[in-house]
């Protein structure tokens, strides 16, 4: 790049580090002189980056350069370090596993369990006897009534589950799976990879769009350590299709002396299917019908903190929980916390109520209108002539990989400001605190009642007005 002089001015007109450092200072606020001194030499090595690109001095007609300029910069900078880079969102998109927001949010009961567990707590500590113990035992007793299972784990979430069972069970075997289950899920994590982190040789049997039991009999070696089956938790093939069941399955898998396990992925424990939504599989009906190892989320349909549960027949279990890679994959205090506090709700008390995510799901279209109405009202009441407000029917989704099938009426509230671009009045709701996310449509904001809870419709009304 040929120099030139105006470049070389600019160059020159920037403040120096200790400057900015010392006008930071200036105003009284002890930060610590190192971390002052960091955010001054980003600011400047910014601009001086920004001087370098620029190919005519026009363009550098609205840099900010000046002492003081740069010096409310490096004050930014200090300020977005304070504020919490997780942050309370507001869901008002109408989609309930909302991957980008955390997916399932946790019930009250989970919640307060995790906060109890964040101090000190029996983690791996028997209390009756005081000594070691085992932190799976918090849950597993609670997973084996709710689901049949002999046995069962915990590790960090479902991707885990599947890589460390496929690592203890088949690394350097052959695993057999249909064409038509190689899914990708969120972030580009897809199953042929999984399978090839875990050890595991993959071995595609049958077609897209077909496969038999007499496929996966054909591709059986004395080298096939496992059949796995792939629930398409994200996706449907419809139309000229087929599949080998799960009985049949286990059937050739016990004929050969190797397990069958399965990705069931969403963890669905309830049946949905009587409030309008597809029919998914049941995690207690796998167990049932000869599914030896059995891996799901925790913060899908079952409504509890992101987790990989395992569960399964014992002898196969006790090998998992032996592996090496459990120590790095394994769930915290804070986990196992709210995930035993969610299974007990599925004992002892009333899920579709108080698990959030079931409750959201099942909630009717009437009461939904309802919630609609009174919160459109609060809105044209509080904000005035300022913004145009509709009550609308509309489609919520189930989100996070689940029921793609499932399209779940819902009324949402539209909003939109009168003198301001809707884009940037909802960039304005995104960024603030607590934070109100919807959805975009035709200069439309959607705020869709089904994810909003309740006790949010006042957070709401004040966020937009």
């Amino acid at each position: 790049m040929m120099d030139t002089g105006w470049r070389q001015k600019y160059l020159r007109n920037i403040p120096a580090v200790d400057k900015l450092v010392a006008g930071c200072q200036a105003d009284g606020n002890a930060y610590p002189h190192a971390l002052l001194v960091r955010l001054a030499q980003e600011a400047a090595e910014s601009l001086r980056r920004q001087i370098m690109a620029a190919e005519r001095e026009e363009e550098l007609k609205d840099i900010k350069i000046s002492p003081q300029e740069m010096i409310q910069q490096v004050q930014g900078r200090l300020r977005q370090l304070e504020q919490p880079s997780l942050r309370r969102v507001i869901n008002a998109t109408g989609t309930v596993l909302h991957t980008n927001l955390g997916r399932a949010p946790l019930a009250r009961q989970a919640a307060a369990a995790a906060k109890q567990a964040s101090g000190y707590c029996n983690l791996e500590l028997e209390l009756k006897s005081g000594k070691r113990g085992l932190r799976y035992s918090h849950v597993e007793r609670l997973l084996t009534i709710l689901t049949g299972a002999e046995a069962a784990c915990v590790v960090n979430n479902n991707a885990a589950a599947v890589l460390l069972a496929l690592n203890t069970l088949a690394a350097g075997k052959k695993v057999l799976v249909s064409r038509g289950e190689l899914v990708e899920i969120g972030g580009s994590f897809r199953v042929p990879e999984v399978m090839a982190a875990g050890g595991a040789q993959l071995v595609e049997v049958g077609t897209t769009n077909k496969t038999h039991i007499a496929d996966y009999r054909q591709a059986l070696d004395e080298d096939t350590a496992l059949l796995l089956k792939v629930h398409t938790s994200n996706y449907r093939i419809v139309g000229f299709t087929a599949s080998a069941g799960i009985a049949e399955l286990a059937e050739l898998a016990s004929a050969h002396g190797i397990p069958l396990m399965e990705d069931l992925g969403s963890g669905l424990l309830l049946d949905l299917s009587p409030f309008g939504m597809e029919r998914e599989p049941l995690v207690f009906e796998r167990i049932a019908a000869g599914v030896d190892v059995l891996t799901l989320s925790g913060d899908k349909l079952l409504g509890g903190p992101q987790a990989g549960i395992i569960l399964g027949k014992r002898k196969y279990l006790d090998r998992i929980k032996k592996n090496q890679l459990m120590r790095a994959l394994r769930p915290d205090k804070i986990t196992l916390a709210a995930l035993e506090a969610t299974l007990r709700i599925y004992l002892f008390g009333n899920p579709l109520q108080e698990i959030p995510v079931l409750y959201m799901l099942t909630a009717s279209l009437a009461e939904l209108e309802r919630r609609a109405l009174r919160l459109a009202a609060a809105v044209r009441e509080k904000a005035g002539e300022r913004l145009d407000v509709e009550v609308r029917q509309d489609v919520s989704v189930v989100g996070g990989g689940a029921m793609p099938l499932t399209d779940l009426p819902t009324f949402v509230v539209a909003v939109r400001p009168k003198e301001l671009p809707v884009s940037e009045w909802a960039f304005g709701l995104r960024t603030g605190n607590p934070s109100l996310v919807g959805r975009l449509q035709e200069d439309w904001l959607l705020l869709d009642l089904r994810t909003i809870a309740e006790s949010e419709e006042e957070e709401v009304v004040l966020c937009l007005s």
